[in-house]
C-alpha cells in the first residue's frame, strides 16, 4: 500500500470512495467539491492510498484553516474528509494517510491539526483519539425556517 498524492486519473475512484463516506451527498455535488478542491491546491491537499492494480482503498483530504475549535495557532491543518474501506481498516492505512496529511500540514506552517466527525459517527470519533486527537467540543446545529413577514 502507498501514500500519495492524488494524480487526476484517480479522480474517479476518490469520487467512489467520496461516496461511500457520504452517501447522501449526489454524485454532482461531489463533482462540484472535488473541482473546488482541485482548483486550489495551495489550501488544499488530497492522499490516497493505492493498493495493488491501482486501486484506491483510502483518502484523507486536507485544508488550511485560519481558525478551527480549541485550537490556539494559525494557520491549521484541517481534515476534511478521511476515509478507508471497512475491508482495510485496521492495518494502518488511516494512519499513514493522517501522517501524509500532518506533514502536508507542517510543511504549511501548521502547529495543530484539526477535524470534525458527527456525533453519531462514534467509530470516525474513537478513530481520531487513537491517533493523538482530543475532542475539544461537542455541538448540536439548529435551524428554522422563516416567514416572509414574522409575526
Amino acid at each position: 500500500m502507498h501514500i500519495v498524492a492524488l494524480k487526476r486519473s484517480q479522480i474517479p475512484e476518490w469520487q467512489r470512495l467520496r461516496t461511500a463516506l457520504w452517501p447522501h451527498v449526489t454524485s454532482e455535488q461531489h463533482r462540484k467539491e472535488i473541482v473546488d478542491v482541485l482548483s486550489d491546491l495551495e489550501f488544499n491537499a488530497v492522499y490516497v492510498a493505492v493498493g495493488s492494480e491501482r486501486k484506491l482503498h483510502g483518502f484523507v483530504e486536507a485544508s488550511l484553516h485560519l481558525t478551527a475549535e480549541g485550537c490556539h495557532s494559525s494557520p491549521i491543518g484541517y481534515i476534511e474528509g478521511w476515509y478507508v474501506e471497512p475491508e482495510k481498516r485496521g492495518k494502518g492505512i488511516g494512519r499513514a494517510l493522517l501522517k501524509k496529511a500532518e506533514a502536508w500540514a507542517i510543511a504549511n506552517g501548521c502547529k495543530e491539526m484539526a477535524s470534525d466527525a458527527e456525533i453519531a459517527n462514534v467509530l470516525g470519533r474513537e478513530a481520531h483519539r487513537a491517533l493523538g486527537f482530543e475532542e475539544v467540543n461537542t455541538l448540536a446545529h439548529f435551524r428554522k425556517s422563516l416567514k416572509d413577514n414574522p409575526a
